[in-house]
């Protein structure tokens, strides 16, 4: 299952969720940080960093994600889907649940082979949210997907990093796998107060096990 949406989309910078929760004019409060500016996945992605190292499992058919547990972090938090509207950009999780996260619906689901990709807010102009502690995380952490055949997708982090907005690796991140693979994304770095953005994504990188 690819994570591209189409061959034609090439769009490769976008903001993914804009200012969560706040008016365009809204400053967010120190220290605060809103949800990452991601870039739609292109279609010559064929970079493997992880991507190309043998799966430790069977792969788990289609099926749509219900439920995301972090234990490092205390994450519980349920899904929505999330789409690519037709300004090209992907569409973000309702600003007013700081307890969310959304999937690329027209990309792998969390479990079966490919990349799946997962994103949520780390914070809105009021409030902390459900990403607020991605940082956290390090290599040989554990969280898992329940989806909506019953069964429970483990994964692994193989790797947390910060990559500037302006020089996002597509490739690497967005690259299709050859086994069960999934990529949490949210923002990082410094706040911006002319762009009201922040100048970072972060991204955890896991597979399967």
């Amino acid at each position: 299952m690819t994570v591209l949406v189409t061959l034609g989309l090439l769009i490769v910078s976008l903001i993914l969720f804009g200012r969560a929760g706040s008016s365009p004019d809204a400053s967010p409060p120190p220290g605060a940080r809103h949800a990452p500016q991601v870039a739609t996945p292109p279609p010559s992605a064929t970079a493997s960093s992880p991507s190309t190292r043998a799966t430790s499992r069977p792969p788990l058919p289609r099926s749509r994600p219900v439920r995301l547990h972090i234990p490092k972090i205390s994450v519980d938090a349920p899904f929505t889907p999330l789409e690519i509207d037709a300004k090209g950009q992907l569409e973000a999780p309702p600003p007013n649940d700081v307890n969310l996260v959304g999937w690329h619906s027209d990309g792998a689901t969390p479990g079966e082979t490919g990349t799946a990709i997962i994103a949520g807010h780390v914070d809105t102009a009021t409030s902390p949210a459900v990403f607020a502690h991605l940082n956290s995380l390090t290599k040989g952490d554990v969280f898992d997907v329940v989806r909506a055949d019953g069964r429970k997708a483990n994964f692994v982090v193989d790797d947390v990093e910060t990559f500037a907005k302006d020089n996002f690796p597509n490739e690497r991140v967005y690259a299709d796998a050859n086994r069960p693979e999934v990529r949490l994304i949210t923002c990082a770095g410094d706040y911006d107060h002319s762009a009201k953005d922040y100048t970072d994504n972060l991204v955890v990188f896991g597979h399967l096990t």
